[in-house]
Parts: structure tokens; C-alpha cells; sequence
């Protein structure tokens, strides 16, 4: 198994309620499936409790920790009772995003700006400041943080976009400011995805029906006009977390069908 020994401490491990399974729950599934001992972080108790119920169906090794990522007192107490459980911290996934009530430039309010702001950079900020100490002690560890393809592609969403971009840049900072510790940071830019967070969830705030917007998401996938999977995104964190990726770092890695790729 290509975790097999390894702590992860996933962030953003419950899910937006739907149909399919969203990006963090994936990762955190399958980070126990390749070996590793997980930490499930999430606000919703009820939702992260089922990720760890599944994990544990399939033989897997988890346990749970209630947290808001704006909240720096709790994603401490989070990162502690990984140590304390474990005894180490090898894998840091930081997954949490928003998008919601995003606009243009002309509409953007001050309390739309700063709550995704807040959620999409700082939580990830919160929870690199305290596991960079253990991170550095071990000489060794691979932070993965969840962008979008939205930070490098033309969206209408400003607040989104700009919070994105800025994950990227502070990723790339905490890769270079650690290396010599061997301590890695990576991006992963995931593009459409069929996620409920994706998929119901913009149904909703635009009344409209899934399957209208899968087709519509659908159509804008150069790779065989199809959405990817939480599962594609998993994958690719499990790449990243592993040893297999052992020189790679300060790396943002498109999981987007060639979205960002393609022109005109």
C-alpha cells in the first residue's frame, strides 16, 4: 500500500449532502485504503462521523475532529489530537472551499469578500502554521492544498478566483521555505467536477435541475465532454502524499480534463 505507516490529517473531510461524493470524503477513503491512519476535520459532525464510518467498513483507520477552519484555536486542537493519537503527522490535505453568493467586481460586497477570503486562504494557513513545527522535526512531510483551475482560467466569480490564485502563491512559498527541511507543498487545481458541492449545490442557488447542470458542465470538458470525480482529485492526492512524489514540490497540478489548457 502507498501510504502504508503514514498519518494524513484531512481537512474538509465531510461533504456537502448529494448524490455523489465530494472531493475531501474521496481523498480520505482512499488515503485509508492505500495504508494510512486519517484524521476526518470538518465542521459537520454528522457528515464527517459517516466518512469515518466508512472508512472503517472497509478495514480502514480513522478518527474524527470537529472544526472551523476560520477558527485557528480549533485547527490547532485538531493538529494536537493527530499527534496525540498518532504520534506524528505525515500528510497535511487541506480540501475546504467556497464559492457561495461569489460575483463580479462591480457587486462584490465586503462580507462576500472576506468570508472567502477567509475560508478559502486563511484555514489553510491556519493549519500549515501548526503542522509545519512537527512537519520540519520529522524532516520529512507533503502538504497538499486544494485549489481550482478557476485561479489560472477566465470565471466571472472574483472572490473565488482571487482566493484560489492566493492558495497557489502561499503554497508555493510554504514549498520553498521548507524544502530543506523536506517538508513538500503541493497544489492540486481541480476543474468541473461532478461533487454535490459542484452539482446541487449550484442547482440550487440557480433553481435549476442537476442533470441540466451536469449537461451544461459537462459540454465545457475538452477531455470527452465529460466532468472528472472525486475520485480523479483522490488519486491524485494519493500521488502527491506518497513517496513515489518524494522530489516533487511547489507543484499546482491540473486535475481538469484539459481545461485549462485549452484556448479560444
Amino acid at each position: 500500500m502507498r501510504l502504508q505507516n503514514k498519518v494524513a490529517v484531512v481537512f474538509g473531510a465531510g461533504q456537502t449532502a448529494g448524490e455523489t461524493i465530494g472531493n475531501g470524503r474521496a481523498t480520505a477513503v482512499l488515503f485509508a485504503r492505500e495504508g494510512a491512519k486519517v484524521l476526518l476535520v470538518d465542521r459537520d459532525e454528522t457528515s464527517v462521523l459517516e466518512t469515518k464510518k466508512m472508512i472503517e467498513a472497509e478495514g480502514g483507520q480513522a478518527s474524527t475532529a470537529v472544526a472551523d477552519v476560520i477558527n485557528e484555536l480549533e485547527v490547532k486542537a485538531a493538529i494536537d489530537q493527530a499527534v496525540s493519537e498518532y504520534g506524528r503527522i505525515d500528510i497535511l490535505h487541506n480540501n475546504v472551499g467556497i464559492g457561495r453568493n461569489d460575483t463580479g467586481p462591480s457587486h462584490m460586497t465586503e462580507e462576500i469578500w472576506d468570508t472567502i477570503m477567509d475560508v478559502n486562504v486563511k484555514g489553510a494557513v491556519f493549519a500549515c502554521k501548526h503542522v509545519l513545527p512537527i512537519m520540519r522535526a520529522q524532516q520529512s512531510g507533503s502538504i497538499i492544498n486544494i485549489s481550482s483551475v478557476a485561479a489560472v482560467c477566465a470565471v466571472g466569480i472574483v472572490a473565488y478566483k482571487a482566493s484560489k490564485a492566493a492558495l497557489n502563491a502561499y503554497s508555493h512559498s510554504v514549498a520553498m521555505g521548507n524544502a530543506k527541511y523536506g517538508v513538500r507543498s503541493n497544489v492540486i487545481m481541480p476543474g468541473l467536477m461532478d461533487t454535490p458541492m459542484a452539482v446541487e449545490g449550484y442547482a440550487a442557488a440557480q433553481d435549476m435541475a442537476r442533470e441540466d447542470v451536469r449537461a451544461a458542465r459537462n459540454a465545457r470538458v475538452p477531455l470527452q465532454q465529460q466532468m472528472g470525480t472525486a475520485w480523479d482529485v483522490a488519486h491524485a492526492a494519493v500521488f502527491l502524499a506518497s513517496d513515489e512524489a518524494k522530489f516533487i514540490t511547489a507543484v499546482e497540478l491540473p486535475v481538469d480534463g484539459g481545461q485549462s489548457a485549452k484556448i479560444g
